[in-house]
């Protein structure tokens, strides 16, 4: 759909577009380097009160590796000039999402610090908590009017001479929607968008225009981690993480008694992952498949179709670490993670074959040993079998073994040093 089209939707729309245009008069290019500082107190993210209605008052706060926790608040460009930001390094804009209390995002500073810790690069939050609070409705129509002022926004700093492909929105929930808005106007060319448990709700069935698709970036990708309740649950992006089957978190309280947690907790999982993978602590991979079914069954533990062998990982790599040209659209991919930070886990097959069908079932026993503790797990090929496959989940404290014919997993505490097959 032209870009047109979608202003002339509201006359309100086509004059903030406009008045866009006219802002980019009022810049002047920048030299491409980092821009000298000035002081300036920190600025935070606001409160707001629901019952003061849902206007946007939105505010863009500048953090950069020679202060990481003070936030600059940005009113014009020449700001920007004079807080440190530097137009060589690649610029990621945090969008948060829907604030039912009007209250800062807990997670917001340590996202923040932890980014700017690992990577080299400007950081915006984008503070839109007033227009995100009381009625969820009133936030998701708040969304086209966000996306426009983050468009002005990122023209500004491209009059200051950073490229298109250099900005990296990360989107949290209804965010990850502001984020889609923000590339469509872009036509697509901006580096790089990451969506955090998209959110469902009003989205599932919208055009692409109105949410995150694969054409809103170079490259989008999205991890899914509540697609049966506040996360939308079909593919949004070139890669879709979808994360334990994309719902029910292990550690997240599977009962009401539990309160907002029980709520929140699925949801909010994608960026407690997304944080962990920043740290890099151990790879957080995943794998093709047709259904996560036929990946606990331990069918997709390879990335030869379609991603050239290359898997995929949550975090800052390139395209996700896929080494593709051009990666292909709303590919589904799958992990398994545990219940507490660094949430990674490995996987191994162990396969049996038989030369031959056998007149009498083979029974096959799987001894695991560490250290301090040896455990087995038993199997029954029966006699019409010649192919058994057992899937080895481990992680840096356990390891799991499942049976694929039942829903049984089997834990060993530590590290395991080796695996002994007795069959008979």
């Amino acid at each position: 759909m032209p870009k047109e089209t979608c202003f002339t939707m509201a006359s309100s729309l086509s004059r903030c577009f406009c008045f866009l245009g006219m802002m980019l008069l009022f810049f002047s290019k920048g030299s491409g380097h980092e821009l000298p500082l000035v002081h300036q107190k920190c600025s935070d993210f606001q409160n707001a009160n629901f019952l003061r209605g849902t206007n946007l008052n939105v505010q863009f706060l500048l953090f950069t590796p020679l202060d990481p926790s003070c936030g600059k608040l940005v009113r014009e460009s020449s700001d920007l000039q004079n807080f440190g930001f530097n137009t060589s390094l690649e610029t990621k804009l945090i969008i948060h999402g829907f604030r039912a209390l009007g209250t800062k995002p807990s997670w917001i500073d340590k996202f923040i610090q932890t980014l700017l810790r690992v990577a080299d690069v400007n950081v915006i939050a984008v503070d839109w908590v007033y227009g995100s609070t009381g009625v969820y409705y009133s936030a998701v129509d708040n969304v086209i009017k966000l996306g426009l002022e983050i468009s002005q926004f990122i023209s500004n700093l491209l009059v200051l001479g950073v490229s298109e492909s250099s900005i990296h929105i990360i989107g949290v929930s209804l965010g990850a929607h502001v984020g889609g808005m923000v590339g469509y106007f872009y036509k697509g060319q901006l580096g790089r968008i990451t969506g955090l448990d998209p959110a469902g709700p009003e989205y599932t069935k919208a055009s692409l225009e109105e949410r995150l698709d694969p054409g809103d970036a170079l490259f989008v990708e999205a991890i899914h981690t509540d697609t049966d309740n506040l996360g939308i649950r079909i593919p949004v992006g070139h890669v879709d993480y979808f994360v334990n089957g994309g719902q029910d978190q292990p550690g997240c309280p599977s009962f009401i008694h539990a309160g907002y947690n029980y709520l929140i907790c699925d949801h909010m999982r994608a960026v407690h992952l997304y944080l962990s993978a920043l740290e890099d602590t151990c790879p957080l991979m995943a794998f093709p498949c047709a259904s996560f079914k036929d990946f606990l069954l331990g069918r997709c533990l390879d990335c030869a179709d379609p991603f050239q062998h290359s898997c995929p990982r949550i975090g800052l790599l390139e395209q996700g670490g896929i080494n593709m040209e051009k990666p292909p659209k709303e590919v589904k991919v799958y992990l398994l993670t545990t219940s507490k930070a660094p949430y990674c886990l490995y996987h191994s097959l162990v396969e049996f074959h038989l030369q031959k069908v056998r007149n009498k079932n083979t029974n096959i026993e799987i001894t695991l040993h560490s250290s301090n503790l040896t455990t087995s797990i038993k199997i029954t090929m029966f006699a019409t079998m010649t192919h058994y496959v057992v899937q080895v989940i481990s992680s840096s404290q356990r390891k799991y073994l499942r049976n694929p014919s039942s829903s049984r997993f089997y834990h060993i505490e530590k590290v395991l040093s080796y695996l002994s097959i007795l069959s008979h």
